[in-house]
């Protein structure tokens, strides 16, 4: 990892000779695609020509030669033949299929995925020093995974065993040697919860020293998960057994630990599980920024907050190779990188900007292509340029590239964490989550109704005021959200206080039914009426 993260310091020297080098490769290797012939791969040389050759596609753009790839048909997007695909949740809910060829995991994945965990081993070694220091939530391995019609695997990222299909080594990554990483009991391949537990289970009789979940609401679900699962969990560790089954001998000692600890402090927190946790590892920016410094306290009173890679199933986009709160540096050997400006419009033939034309402050939609097949992609986020480090950009999550726009008010996720930033200091508040949807006032005018559970009792007169404080952050972000305030487009908002756990109960719905904790994640603009209806109304278990 560490020859992985010097490699992509080193390329730092020529940031633009390295996109150069990446356009030149993905061309002269696809050149002879149906693909690359329909689009004149053979001919192109520069970035301008690329760019006038083939236009702006989303996944849409791509699918109808992603499924005759997946169907068996060779040769069409890349010269290299797909290995597995990694499946993908979009924004309309079907699942992806993105091909992850060798040459791909080669020059694409592995460089970034390895050097991603440097950090956390430089600056935190105990964590690596045992299999067992570190419970890696995310690692969820199969052992039949379902295929698409090529006989390939379709699964996500963190169920692949990279060592024995492409011969890289999976143990690189921490906590995927852990007693639980392979579970030892049989389980239902959908029954995520249930995997969940085990892992938690076994994890209590272990000294863990870090948490890896990519997707904070992961970890966030840790301490609601502890409290829900107690009695059995320390049943389980008193008899010996693992979700029924024995498994070890019995441990009455620890049980009574365990028991005595709840007991004193009236309720179970990780760190009274796992005194010695030194690191989370997670995304840091986006929704999960306004949560993640309590949730932190949970976890110990000194415990650091990583990021994880800025990056989607469909590949990377920048790496922490230091201890930076929230961004990392662009990986210039991955992908041909280009930006749009996040309040610009995403069209076919939209102007973009290359890596040494973005400003620092600024926000962008990310494309990239890669010599995996996807070519101008957009990956559906938008990053905020934070600085520039050896002349290579650093960016962090922004938030998902979708615009909530019921009255020409043309919000992004940044803007409304931001402004849900703003009146949470103004009034001193905090809260475990947040979601928001438009809905139609008395008057019939549509207002923003935002569901948050605070972390604690907010009085009506801090919600009062707490809306008026987020109606002017929003008028700041958005001139469109100023203006339809203004005409009367646009009502006052209005807030709809939520229990603590609503948003705990909410993400165990939808893995419990059958979604992977990987891709239940933070959504801030909620319009869907069944997953409204599901978070304001989760029922108690």
């Amino acid at each position: 990892m560490f020859a992985a993260r010097d490699r992509l310091r080193a390329e730092h020297a020529d940031p633009r000779g390295e996109q150069q080098r990446v356009l030149a490769d993905l061309l002269a290797f696809n050149a002879d695609t149906e693909f690359g012939r329909e689009h004149g791969f053979g001919t192109i040389r520069t970035l301008d020509a690329f760019r006038s050759a083939v236009p702006i596609r989303d996944y849409a753009g791509h699918a109808p030669w992603i499924e005759r790839t997946a169907a068996g048909e060779r040769n069409l997007l890349t010269a290299d033949t797909p290995a597995l695909y990694f499946t993908s949740s979009g924004s309309t809910g079907a699942h992806k299929k993105v091909p992850v060829t060798p040459r791909f995991v080669r020059t694409t994945f592995m460089p970034f995925y390895l050097a991603a965990w440097a950090p956390l081993a430089e600056h935190f070694p105990d964590v690596l020093a045992r299999p067992d220091a570190v419970l890696n939530l995310k690692h969820d391995p199969l052992t039949a995974p379902p295929t698409v019609g090529d006989g390939r695997p379709h699964v996500g990222a963190s169920q692949v065993d990279f060592g024995a299909m492409f011969g890289e080594p999976l143990s690189a990554e921490p906590g995927t040697g852990a007693p639980w990483a392979a579970l030892p009991v049989p389980t239902e391949p959908g029954d995520h919860l249930e995997r969940a537990y085990l892992r938690l289970r076994l994890a209590v009789q272990s000294d863990v020293r870090a948490l890896v979940g990519i997707n904070p609401a992961m970890i966030a679900a840790v301490p609601h998960q502890l409290n829900l699962w107690w009695e059995r969990i320390v049943k389980e560790v008193r008899d010996g057994t693992l979700g029924g089954l024995p498994h070890r001998a019995p441990d009455p000692g620890r049980a009574a630990e365990l028991e005595r600890l709840a007991g004193y402090f009236g309720t179970v927190r990780p760190a009274h599980v796992w005194p010695r946790v030194r690191a989370l590892f997670c995304w840091t920016t986006g929704v999960a920024s306004l949560y993640l410094p309590a949730l932190r306290a949970e976890f110990g009173p000194d415990v650091a907050l990583l990021p994880a890679p800025v990056a989607a199933s469909e590949g990377p986009v920048g790496v922490a190779l230091d201890r930076h709160a929230s961004a990392g540096s662009l990986v210039a050997s991955a992908a041909v990188y280009e930006f749009v400006p996040a309040e610009a419009d995403l069209a076919p033939d939209a102007a973009t900007l290359l890596p040494h034309e973005i400003e620092a402050g600024r926000e962008y939609h990310v494309l990239f292509s890669h010599v995996g097949g996807l070519y101008r992609y957009p990956v559906g986020d938008v990053v905020r340029v934070v600085d520039r480090v050896g002349g290579v950009p650093r960016v962090a999550y922004a938030g998902r590239g979708v615009r909530s726009d019921a009255a020409g008010e043309r919000l992004r996720d940044a803007q409304v964490v931001r402004a849900l930033r703003a009146a949470l200091d103004a009034g001193g508040l905090a809260l475990h989550n947040v979601a928001c949807r438009v809905e139609p006032g008395a008057d019939g005018v549509p207002a923003y109704v935002f569901a948050l559970a605070p972390r604690t009792t907010w009085r009506p007169d801090e919600i009062t005021r707490f809306a008026a404080a987020l109606d002017r952050a929003l008028a700041a972000e958005s001139a469109g959200y100023a203006t339809a305030r203004a005409d009367r487009r646009l009502g006052r908002p209005t807030v709809r206080p939520l229990p603590g756990d609503a948003f705990l109960r909410d993400w165990h719905a939808a893995v419990g039914a059958g979604v992977r904790p990987t891709q239940v994640k933070d959504r801030l603009f909620r319009q869907d009426d069944a997953l409204w209806t599901r978070l304001i109304g989760a029922p108690r278990h």
